[in-house]
């Protein structure tokens, strides 16, 4: 049989077409083959594909021989966190995200919640899935309902001081994805006054697929900060696992200047901790973390290789400027509850509003955010950049894609892993105006 719907970091596919409650179960069997587990931790999110493929895949992962511990409708960083936490030999959350609605998919985690890749595991599991050869187990495995939320509860909340929280007006968008019963629950233990907006879990996603990252889904988001008055604005993609803000003045705010901004958190509590970035946008990140006595780590783009990077360098924190954000305390795992929780302490120890927190790091350095251009030839079009561009560049860097600095800017291009797109990126210092007429540069050779 073969399986189509396997990615670079998980799997990912149209259901039932490409991945089937049939695909579900064999990649249960084969994942019970290849890790041994003694108990997997199991969730699903709100799609209406979600719950039959979870009994699929539990299926293929009891008859593996697993005991599955099943927590329901979740995030996936309640998987993350439930999988380190009962010390389970595995975890797999039933997810695509910010997909479309008929697309369904897997994140698969190893003991420690330990990311499984193409070069960690997953191209053996799809090979065992597709051969279906599976070894007979002697014995079936149980499933149990797994009680993880109290302590997942406890966990977020100990990332925050609660004696300097102070009563924020503050919108909350679930985008009708898992978020909003995790949201209901520390609502309870917090002083903020919070809106809700699109809160209840439903998986025809009537309001839209819950990505924020496009910017047609922010509009409800920024009507409702500006009719509630509220200091913050925050919206989740479908499994939570990025979180995305927005100023008092119903404004976006671009992932990366939160890197920063959380980097300077954490250092203001560990001085001198490491602090993991990727490539795309690096000198606000840099500047802040070196200002702060920290020591910046340039790290490839993708949660398998921060994860293992952080591991490697023992680093506190890691940002990604798509809105994921890392945790050594949790498991080293991103979570899209952790950074809303230390934003507001920080504008609340700091008697500041979000658009001053970052409002100068904005001006200081000016950025483009990512912008996406489908190309016949991409490998083509980044040589052409290359050979214009890196003669006069004072630094190149291949960590992922190109990276050219010169003395004002800089730019990265990578290409795309899995379609003709390249994702380009530009930053300047202090001249948004050159950011711009150098991105309008850029873009105008691509699409030559």
């Amino acid at each position: 049989m073969k399986i189509s719907c396997f990615k670079a970091y998980d799997v990912r596919g149209r259901v039932p077409a490409e991945l089937s409650e049939e695909v579900a179960y064999r990649i249960g069997r084969a994942f019970a083959d290849f890790l041994r587990p003694q108990s997997v931790v199991v969730g699903q999110d709100v799609r209406p594909s979600s719950a039959a493929l979870a009994r699929a895949l539990t299926r293929g992962l009891t008859e593996g021989g697993a005991d599955v511990l099943d927590i329901g409708l979740c995030g996936t960083e309640e998987v993350y966190f439930a999988t380190a936490f009962a010390k389970a030999g595995g975890g797999i959350m039933v997810t695509a995200s910010h997909n479309p609605a008929d697309w369904n998919g897997l994140k698969l985690v190893r003991e420690g919640s330990r990311p499984i890749s193409g070069d960690t595991g997953l191209d053996k599991i799809r090979a065992l899935a597709e051969r279906g050869d599976f070894t007979a187990s002697p014995r079936v495995g149980t499933v149990t309902s797994y009680e993880h939320r109290p302590a997942y509860l406890r966990h977020l909340l100990k990332y925050v001081d609660h004696d300097v929280l102070l009563p924020l007006k503050i919108v909350v968008n679930a985008g009708n994805g898992c978020a909003g019963p995790v949201i209901d629950l520390l609502a309870q233990q917090l002083p903020f006054a919070i809106s809700k907006i699109h809160n209840d879990p439903d998986g025809s996603f009537p309001n839209g697929i819950p990505n924020p990252l496009l910017p047609e889904n922010r509009s409800a988001t920024r009507e409702a900060v500006l009719a509630h008055g509220a200091a913050l604005g925050i919206a989740w993609d479908g499994d939570f696992d990025r979180c995305f803000f927005f100023d008092e003045r119903g404004e976006f705010i671009e992932g990366y200047y939160i890197v920063g901004l959380l980097a300077e958190a954490y250092l203001a509590k560990h001085p001198g901790a490491k602090i993991i970035h990727d490539p795309r946008l690096t000198w606000n990140t840099i500047d802040l973390v070196r200002q702060h006595s920290g020591t910046p780590v340039l790290s490839k783009t993708g949660h398998a290789f921060i994860k293992e990077r952080m591991r490697a360098e023992d680093a506190i924190y890691c940002g990604e400027m798509s809105a994921h954000h890392y945790f050594r305390a949790f498991a080293y795992c991103d979570s899209g509850m952790i950074p809303w929780l230390l934003v507001t302490e920080m504008m609340c120890r700091q008697r500041r509003l979000l658009s001053e927190l970052v409002g100068e790091r904005m001006r200081l350095f000016p950025a483009s955010g990512e912008i996406n251009r489908t190309l016949d030839d991409p490998a083509a079009a980044l040589a052409a950049i290359e050979a214009r561009y890196a003669p006069s560049a004072l630094s190149i860097d291949r960590t992922d894609g190109l990276s050219l600095e010169f003395a004002d800017w800089r730019f990265n291009l990578r290409l795309s892993n899995t379609e003709p797109v390249v994702r380009l990126n530009v930053e300047a210092r202090g001249d948004a105006q050159l950011m711009r007429a150098k991105t309008e540069e850029l873009l105008a050779l691509l699409e030559q």
